[in-house]
C-alpha cells in the first residue's frame, strides 16, 4: 500500500449536527464530510462522526485517504464527458480548454481541485445533497477512460487511437 503524507490536501465541504434520540434524551454529534487528496489525481471522500468538530474532521481524512480514487488528468482537464451518480444526485462533468478554470458549485469544484484537475465545466443535477454530489463526482472520475484503456480495449495503440481523435475533431 502507498505512503500518503501526515496531513493531504482537504477541504470540508459538509457540517451537520446529527442526534440520536435515547432513554437519557438527545445525543449530539457532528458528522462531517471531507475532501481529500494528493492534488495530483488521487481523490476521495470521507466522513467522520464525533462530539467535536476537529476530531470529526481528523476522522473523515482518514476515512477518505482508504477511499481514494485515481483520476485521468491530462493538460489540466479530464479526456472526455462523463456523467456520474450517486442516489439522486447527478454530476456532468465536460472537459474544457486551459484557461478556463474549475466551472463547479462548492461541493464538486472541491472535489475537482484537490483530484488536481484546474480546467473543467461541471453540472450539478437533481439532488443537491453536499455528500451524494461528491460521490457522484468520484463516481465520474472512476468511468474515466485514459488513451491507454482505450487503445488496450480496442487492441490497438495509443498512436493510433490518438491518429483516429485528431481526425474526428478535424
Amino acid at each position: 500500500m502507498a505512503r500518503y503524507p501526515e496531513q493531504p490536501a482537504h477541504e470540508v465541504i459538509d457540517i451537520r449536527r446529527v442526534g440520536k434520540v435515547t432513554k437519557g434524551g438527545k445525543r449530539l454529534r457532528f458528522r462531517v464530510v471531507v475532501v481529500a487528496g494528493d492534488g495530483a489525481g488521487q481523490v476521495g471522500v470521507g466522513v467522520g462522526k464525533s462530539v467535536e468538530i476537529p476530531q470529526a474532521v481528523q476522522q473523515a481524512i482518514r476515512d477518505a485517504m482508504k477511499h481514494l480514487v485515481t483520476v485521468s488528468v491530462q493538460n489540466g482537464t479530464i479526456p472526455h464527458e462523463v456523467r456520474g451518480q450517486f442516489g439522486a444526485a447527478k454530476v456532468l462533468l465536460r472537459p474544457a480548454y486551459p484557461g478556463t478554470g474549475v466551472i463547479a458549485g462548492r461541493t464538486v469544484g472541491a472535489v475537482c481541485r484537490i483530484a488536481g484537475v484546474r480546467d473543467i465545466l461541471t453540472k450539478a443535477l437533481r439532488s443537491t445533497n453536499p455528500l451524494n454530489l461528491a460521490r457522484a463526482t468520484l463516481d465520474g472520475f472512476r468511468q474515466i477512460e485514459g488513451a491507454e484503456m482505450v487503445a488496450a480495449r480496442r487492441g490497438k495503440t495509443v498512436a493510433e487511437i490518438m491518429e483516429v481523435e485528431d481526425a474526428e475533431t478535424r
